[in-house]
């Protein structure tokens, strides 16, 4: 088990860690500026449930594995930015769609959101290598059952990231709704947010 002062200090650091700028906010933050309230807190549930994959993987191993072999890595790095660039694609054609009004059901199924966000971080090695070299300062040896540790303080980070990403999806939704009552602007915020996801495809591929 964690030790109170021991799960203090790793939400202390995953709280700033997750409220600083990086990909899953400004994906978050794009979605929600363009298509409201619950698809930007379902899509940002998303990314945060991501995590546990991460979580898995460092607790059996098989991340060090991959974050130790290029080509590995490399696959996985090529089929994140893929989907991220692929999102943002269908983002810029179904542009014109769109549009915002309070209350309004997002234009694609909440499953559907749920479920890129989901992925959108999974494959996203990046994320993959912070657990390997984040969750591991926090374990305590000596207490013994470091695995049970490492899925717990996944669990822990996976929680605040929900709070967090929820909460920006929720604000975003709401800013996103007031500044679609100017025409045309629905069009461009899911403009914005389709080329966020490709900007963040790009660097993913690029990177």
């Amino acid at each position: 088990m964690l030790a109170p002062d021991q799960l203090l200090a790793f939400l202390g650091v995953a709280l700033l860690i997750t409220a600083s700028p990086g990909p899953d906010n400004l994906m978050v933050l794009g979605l929600g500026l363009a298509q409201g309230r619950r698809a930007g807190v379902v899509f940002g549930l998303g990314c945060a449930l991501g995590c546990l994959s991460h979580t898995l993987l460092a607790v059996l191993g098989v991340g060090a594995l991959v974050a130790a072999s290029p080509l590995a890595f490399a696959g996985l790095r090529g089929a994140g930015g893929l989907y991220l660039v692929y999102l943002g694609v269908q983002a810029l054609r179904h542009a014109a769609a769109v549009r915002l009004e309070e209350g309004a059901a997002s234009a694609q199924p909440l499953g559907r959101l749920f479920a890129k966000g989901l992925l959108a971080n999974a494959l996203n090695p990046k994320v993959l290598v912070f657990f390997l070299a984040f969750l591991p300062q926090f374990v305590r040896p000596a207490q013994g059952e470091v695995a049970l540790q490492l899925g717990l303080l996944g669990l822990i980070f996976t929680a605040q990231a929900a709070l967090l990403f929820g909460t920006l999806g929720w604000c975003a939704g709401g800013l996103g709704a007031r500044l679609a009552r100017w025409p045309q602007a629905g069009v461009w915020l899911d403009r914005t947010a389709g080329l966020i996801f490709i900007a963040l495809g790009a660097r993913l591929l690029l990177g």
